[in-house]
């Protein structure tokens, strides 16, 4: 099939969303800075206090936490740049009082959520690949070390940010732009929970019991278990995928019931303003 309504038309529109982004961060150096900006802020950060710990002279879990510190940091980014970046592109059509243009184009709402998760995924790696591979060369840690549970842990995380961010989207629809604050600090709230530079066992009961819904939680102490103990938890791995199905299907959810409402309420085309 073919056309507006085939496969093709939604490939087409789909491509077309990514091209026009990839068109705008091209044309701007400010942009193309923030993609590789934070990462690498934050390899340094963690980098340098693990050089610190290693030089200290301490022996046992606290040496090996050296390398598990900034591991877990590039790990927290993936998940934090793929919400973000799915975000920043949401907001960009905002921004520009665009979106309303884009939404009553031939262009579905799904086939728009899915040039945004195509969109974050690029913009994600292209954060993420030369700051894990300067964290390999100057500090000698290397999240690839970890071979194929790298890339799964990496897949989790993307989702999980997909899910939040496209839900974070929905919400904005439905609201307004009063709730763009949600997008800048709502993942951050995730970040005590998610285990990232400790155990969740550490956790009161009660929040241990919203770790355990956490996809996050479960990719960090599949990390912990890797780095520490050389044992691949693939029962954590399934776990957090499991989670995910239901993460990226609440946030689908949350966005077309939040395109529909604002198309009913007449929202959609006064965003922006």
């Amino acid at each position: 099939m073919s056309g507006v309504g085939g496969i093709g038309g939604s490939a087409r529109r789909i491509g077309a969303i990514v091209m026009r982004h990839f068109y705008l961060i091209r044309g701007s150096w400010a942009r193309i800075l923030d993609l590789f900006y934070w990462p690498m802020v934050q390899v340094l950060l963690w980098g340098f206090i693990s050089q610190f710990i290693a030089s200290s002279g301490v022996t046992g879990l606290l040496a090996q936490a050296a390398s598990v510190l900034l591991s877990a940091a590039l790990l927290w980014e993936i998940m934090f740049r793929s919400q973000i970046s799915l975000n920043m592109s949401f907001l960009e059509e905002l921004w520009s009082r665009n979106l309303g243009h884009l939404m009553v184009s031939p262009l579905r709402p799904w086939e728009y959520a899915v040039s945004l998760f195509a969109t974050s995924l690029v913009r994600t790696i292209i954060g993420f690949l030369p700051a894990s591979l300067f964290a390999a060369v100057y500090f000698d840690v290397s999240v690839y070390d970890m071979g194929l549970a790298f890339f799964l842990f990496f897949l989790n995380l993307v989702i999980m940010g997909w899910g939040i961010g496209i839900a974070l989207a929905g919400i904005v629809l439905r609201v307004g732009m009063g709730a763009e604050g949600l997008i800048w600090a709502f993942v951050f709230a995730l970040a005590p929970l998610s285990g990232i530079y400790y155990p969740v066992t550490i956790l009161p009961d009660w929040c241990q019991a919203i770790s355990a819904v956490l996809p996050s939680a479960q990719v960090f102490e599949g990390m912990r278990a890797i780095l520490l103990d050389g044992v691949i938890r693939y029962d954590l791995l399934a776990r957090a995928a499991g989670l995910n199905i239901l993460y990226l299907a609440g946030g689908l959810a949350a966005f077309l019931l939040g395109d529909r409402l604002s198309r009913k309420s007449g929202r959609l085309m006064q965003l922006g303003e």
